[in-house]
């Protein structure tokens, strides 16, 4: 078994198409057909796909239906994280996701498909969504929250050097990480309280702005021990370089943007 995750999606095969660079980057063309091939190519049925976010532009559920469905019919069990443009997804209602479209994790139901629930929604297999809980992957818990980071707007001088930002937006930016860091305290608890100790964290915001060496969320994978620290959302060249790549204190992180990785799945474990 191998352990695979891609982040930022972006489906929209009922919503409306809301960036413009999906329209004109040549990386997004035909980009959900790419991405299919590869992972027929690399992932097998008892493999594991972890999604970090950012699955598509449906508002609704209903209008998300059709790129869950897309996402059901890909080999592997799948595991979601909730991305800043998953609008379909309450993070209060999670529970309610996993009841309709997933079984317990590694349980008899979760891996047989034709007994459970989620074929009600005509999904291919089941979909596990991933806040406040966690995913066991062989002697691993897979923990994650969406996360959050400050993105400005920053003051810039002639020189393009940043002289400051909008301390209003920065405050308000602040109550949103405390809230996902908690989040994802729960997620590694609840994984330590049965008996797991070792991690792969996965968020969908970098880890860190661009005005950051270290944070909150690098501070609480050492102090749980993560070997790994995996995100999404950074989008384009100019941004691939935003956050952490490469090991620091001891943990790896890694950004696996879908067109950061041209749409081949990065194998984690």
């Amino acid at each position: 078994m191998s352990l695979y995750t891609i982040g930022d999606l972006h489906l929209h095969f009922l919503a409306p198409l809301k960036a413009q660079n999906q329209l004109k980057d040549r990386v997004w063309k035909n980009h959900e057909k790419k991405f299919e091939k590869y992972c027929r190519a690399l992932i097998r049925e008892d493999d594991t796909l972890l999604l970090a976010g950012d699955h598509s532009w449906g508002r609704t559920l209903q209008e998300a239906m059709p790129d869950l469905k897309y996402i059901s019919e890909l080999p592997g069990r799948k595991i979601l994280l909730r991305g800043n443009h998953d609008m379909f997804w309450d993070a209060a209602k999670t529970d309610q996701l996993n009841e309709r479209f997933s079984a317990s994790p590694g349980s008899t139901e979760a891996d047989s498909p034709g007994t459970a629930a989620w074929q009600d929604a005509d999904l291919a297999s089941p979909l596990y969504f991933l806040q406040n809980n966690y995913y066991p992957y062989e002697d691993y818990a897979l923990v994650g929250t969406k996360g959050f980071t400050f993105e400005g707007p920053f003051y810039l001088n002639r020189s393009g050097r940043i002289i400051g930002w909008d301390e209003e937006k920065e405050t308000h930016a602040r109550k949103l990480i405390e809230r996902e860091l908690g989040r994802l305290r729960i997620s590694f608890e609840k994984a330590r309280a049965d008996g797991y100790r070792k991690f792969i964290m996965f968020l969908h915001y970098p880890p860190t702005d661009i005005l950051e060496e270290e944070s909150v969320f690098t501070r609480m994978a050492e102090e749980f021990g993560a070997e790994q620290v995996i995100y999404a959302h950074s989008h384009g060249e100019s941004r691939f370089h935003d956050s952490i790549l490469g090991e620091m204190n001891g943990v790896r992180y890694q950004l696996v943007s879908g067109d950061f990785l041209k749409w081949h799945p990065y194998q984690v474990l």
